[in-house]
């Protein structure tokens, strides 16, 4: 999520005008993801971008439509709830096909809404389709704007004009409070919530933060990429990651989906804790399994969450939970809470979890004590070929990083070794810890 003290810049408009490749080209980057087909982007996307040094947030919705299923209302009233929420508004058109009854009650929307408002006409890929552009000219909201986001064409024009709707950035003697650091700079403990798709994930998500922010409904996939929100909690401030549902590879035949889940297993990379959420109704699954086991591998401690608990009867729970026991034996001692993200019922407990998670990760351990450990773990079982470790120290904590200095190079095993023991005898819990190897001699 953005900076909150920028301003925001909304794109909406119907479905497949190219509403994220806009907000790729603006940012620079792929940041949302994109597929020539409607629908794509369904949950609001937030990310910062600069232009001219003056620094604001784009917000990509999900195709405004005029009535659909349920999903489609849902994703409509994100798109509506973006454009009250607004400094600017771009309101974006596809040139090839000119314009629509969707695009109409979108520019209405717009006009409504009170708020400055941009028309980027879309598709104008070279000089002789800027003609098009006219044909919109009757939306109302002023001269159209041709651009190609796919090549670049003319959103440098655009960007000028949405930078001159926002003004000048306030000074800092205006400043109400100091600006909040970046994503980058804030060292922020990100909590990324994973899991198979349709497991509960995105209801979870909107319950822990308070906002409807991801799109929750029945159908797998609903959410298309990461969505990240920073919440003020008792230990300070939390990022939660909405991530992707992943299937397995065999499974992730389409373009979107590949992306999504390597969106996802970045997110796992980066997070400090994960909430593994897993559908107690279905128990563990093979694919539960592999996920934990990719999440484990990126040294992410993990949080079981089973979902749903509340359909199963005693005789289904014990099942469940012995499930858990055996299937996810590798985990250790990862705490297993039983919640109902629809209803809310024992996600008040996922917060203290994480507390304790968050007071793992920031231990600092005295050097005295660092060492009784190793000592202890090599009077228990000697290192092969003569290897020792002399001394140990913890040189950082988030995570928890330690420094040992050994005779010779130490086996990966026997590292792995001490690294339970540290864990262990240190009562780190599932924090990742890190331990790194320098010679030295005796």
């Amino acid at each position: 999520m953005g900076d909150a003290s920028l301003p925001t810049v909304a794109v909406v408009g119907r479905p497949n005008v190219g509403k994220s490749t806009l907000l790729n080209r603006i940012v620079g980057r792929r940041a949302a993801i994109v597929e020539e087909r409607p629908g794509v982007t369904r949950d609001r996307k937030e990310v910062e971008a600069d232009w001219l040094g003056r620094s604001f947030v784009v917000v990509d919705t999900g195709g405004w439509m005029v009535r659909g299923d349920a999903l489609d209302d849902k994703v409509s009233k994100q798109a509506e709830q973006a454009i009250a929420e607004a400094d600017v508004l771009v309101v974006v058109v596809d040139a090839t096909v000119g314009q629509t009854e969707e695009d109409a009650r979108v520019a209405r929307l717009a006009r409504r809404a009170g708020r400055p408002v941009l028309l980027a006409v879309n598709k104008v890929d070279d000089t002789k389709q800027e003609s098009l552009i006219w044909d919109f000219a009757t939306l109302g909201l002023g001269d159209p704007i041709p651009v190609s986001a796919l090549h670049g064409r003319g959103t440098g024009d655009l960007l000028d004009r949405v930078v001159a709707e926002l003004g000048e950035p306030p000074s800092d003697e205006d400043a109400d409070e100091p600006a909040v650091p970046s994503d980058a700079d804030a060292g922020l403990f990100a909590v990324a919530i994973v899991g198979r798709p349709n497991v509960g994930k995105s209801t979870l998500f909107n319950r822990l933060i308070g906002d409807d922010r991801s799109i929750v409904h029945d159908m797998p996939g609903t959410t298309r990429d990461s969505v990240d929100t920073i919440v003020e909690t008792d230990q300070g401030p939390i990022r939660f990651v909405d991530t992707a549902g992943m299937r397995r590879r065999a499974k992730v035949d389409e373009g979107t989906e590949y992306y999504s889940m390597v969106r996802a297993l970045e997110s796992i990379d980066l997070a400090d804790v994960a909430l593994l959420v897993i559908d107690a109704t279905e128990g563990v699954t093979h694919q539960d399994q592999r996920l934990a086991e990719r999440v484990d591998a990126a040294g992410c401690p993990i949080i079981v969450l089973l979902n749903k608990w509340e359909l199963l009867d005693a005789e289904a729970r014990a099942a469940a939970q012995a499930d858990v026991t055996r299937r996810l034996a590798f985990l250790g001692d990862a705490p297993t809470l039983k919640i109902s993200a629809a209803s809310g019922k024992g996600v008040h407990k996922v917060l203290p979890a994480l507390a304790g998670s968050i007071e793992d990760y920031r231990t600092r351990v005295p050097t005295a004590k660092v060492n009784r450990v190793i000592r202890a773990a090599q009077q228990a079982q000697p290192a092969p070929g003569g290897a020792r470790v002399l001394y140990a120290t913890q040189g950082a904590a988030n995570p928890p990083t330690f420094t040992l200095f050994a005779n010779r190079e130490l086996s990966q095993p026997y590292l792995r070794y001490l690294e339970r023991r540290l864990r262990e005898d240190l009562d780190l819990g599932s924090t990742p810890i890190k331990v790194r190897v320098r010679r030295r001699s005796d």
